[in-house]
């Protein structure tokens, strides 16, 4: 069964930083590692002027990348259809020992914050969202009351989520 844990934060917040860092570690144990990446905005996983950018442009619905070393298949919304749920994301992959996940901070799965305190400009998320058990920071939080970690100590960070996710090393 694959585990699932969020990684959530406003943006700048080092969560990308924190889900590189872990993805590292957890392979360093000897883990599988999957992760799912939500993003708020249009994006694109091949560039203008190669093969699979221009099956795109012409109408491809699914266009299939593959080599020996990888593959990817990119697949097209519609205009009336919805982003796929979380759940639905984690369907499509493959068995491991431990998904990602960056963003999705409304997802009813466990998450750790990112909080840095340059960027913290917006009400601190394990105020208001729930599944949030704790928080990796720049700075001590003096009104929180979930466990603490400092944002660039991978190895605890990680320690806890196998402790707390139920993942087998």
């Amino acid at each position: 069964m694959n585990r699932v844990f969020g990684i959530v934060g406003w943006k700048n917040s080092g969560k990308t930083t924190l889900v590189c860092g872990l993805v590292e570690e957890f392979t360093k144990r000897g883990l599988t590692v999957s992760t799912i990446k939500h993003a708020h905005h249009n994006f694109s996983v091949d560039q203008k002027g190669t093969d699979s950018f221009g099956h795109r442009q012409a109408g491809a619905h699914e266009v299939a990348l593959v080599s020996s070393k990888r593959w990817v298949i990119m697949h097209e919304n519609t205009t009336d259809s919805e982003e796929p749920s979380l759940q639905t994301m984690v369907a499509k992959l493959g068995p491991c020992d431990l998904i990602l996940v960056e963003g999705y901070k409304n997802a009813n799965i466990q998450k750790l914050e990112a909080v840095r305190q340059d960027a913290a400009k917006e009400t601190p998320l394990w105020q208001t969202h729930t599944g949030i058990v704790a928080v990796a920071s720049d700075t001590q939080l003096e009104e929180c009351d979930k466990p603490q970690f400092d944002l660039n100590d991978i190895t605890t960070i990680a320690d806890f989520i196998i402790q707390i996710s139920g993942v087998r090393t």
